[in-house]
């Protein structure tokens, strides 16, 4: 059987910085990642694509905050939700239409993920994620005085936080496989998936947000992929990252790569999390992961550029 490759691609990717947001914009930006993903599929891979939601959830947020005496505010799962769905049209979208192009038969579907978290979780009781628009301090003081946790964040004005709790289990993990199993090209856990929690066997959405990444290293165990690709902005991880010693790194083991981050190689702000979610995976899993920039992509899976992690 052909390899499954799990390759997540980061909300900057899709809304870069210092753009509008523009649904123009965002679609011009998802028709630069298709051929390196199409490379692989040609090749043979079978493909589970997953994204980033951050930047797409702030201008919903923001929306909120607009339009908030004429339209009631979307709880954080529900904008979650909204953007699955609005980034998987998009995605699968210019995706169908490339495969047109290139002659490649096959079937692109998004499938809107949720993700369970626990409830007793410590980040829901010091959330720590910045989301949507900055405000004043005197805007700060109403929004606290609502019961909304809000932070000053670099000088810029004060945000409001909310919780990063650990993905635990992706409900649709099952029909992400048998997809896949039939053939399909499969974009899922977008933006990390829409956190619920489980009581008493029914689910409910809670105020929070899931790293992306460590939601697909456990979609990636739960469906049995070979490969984990997270995307980012450099070729390969490095060491000593902005210091004249910097080194890259062509491969490294889990727990070479635990001790470099116990070291503080990897910071919580930048590497810090996508080397968390990648050893988790190949721990558990058995499997490699690789992290690459998305030009680099089919380079990465032959071995011939990227940092590659196993276990």
């Amino acid at each position: 059987m052909s390899q499954t490759v799990v390759i997540a691609i980061g909300g900057n990717a899709i809304t870069k910085n210092g753009q509008k947001g523009t649904v123009e914009e965002q679609m011009q930006n998802i028709r630069d990642c298709c051929d390196p993903i199409l490379d692989l599929v040609q090749a043979g891979y079978r493909i589970v694509l997953t994204h980033g939601n951050g930047p797409q959830v702030g201008s919903i947020l923001i929306q909120n905050e607009a339009a908030q005496d004429v339209i009631p505010a979307s709880p954080l799962d529900v904008c979650g939700a909204q953007t699955q769905g609005s980034l998987g049209y998009l995605i699968s979208q210019a995706l169908y239409n490339r495969m047109k192009e290139r002659g490649i038969k096959k079937e692109v579907t998004t499938i809107i993920t949720q993700v369970v978290v626990d409830r007793n979780d410590p980040n829901f009781r010091h959330p720590t994620k910045p989301v949507g628009p900055f405000y004043t301090r005197e805007q700060a003081r109403l929004l606290e005085k609502e019961g909304f946790a809000i932070v000053e964040d670099s000088g810029r004005g004060y945000r409001r936080v909310v919780p990063t709790p650990r993905p635990l289990e992706i409900i649709e993990h099952d029909t992400i496989k048998e997809l896949l199993d039939s053939g399909f090209l499969v974009i899922a856990v977008g933006g990390g998936g829409i956190p619920v929690v489980r009581e008493n066997g029914r689910l409910s959405g809670v105020e929070a947000v899931i790293d992306k990444d460590l939601a697909s290293a456990l979609m990636a165990s739960e469906i049995g992929a070979d490969v984990l690709m997270i995307l980012t902005g450099v070729e390969k991880v490095a060491v000593d990252y902005g210091k004249p010693t910097q080194r890259d790194i062509d491969s490294m083991t889990a727990a070479e790569a635990r001790e470099l981050m116990a070291a503080g190689q990897f910071p919580a702000g930048s590497m810090g999390p996508k080397i968390e979610a990648v050893c988790g995976f190949v721990e558990r899993s058995g499997g490699e992961a690789i992290i690459t920039s998305l030009d680099k992509m089919k380079d990465a899976v032959d071995g011939k550029t990227g940092t590659r992690i196993t276990a």
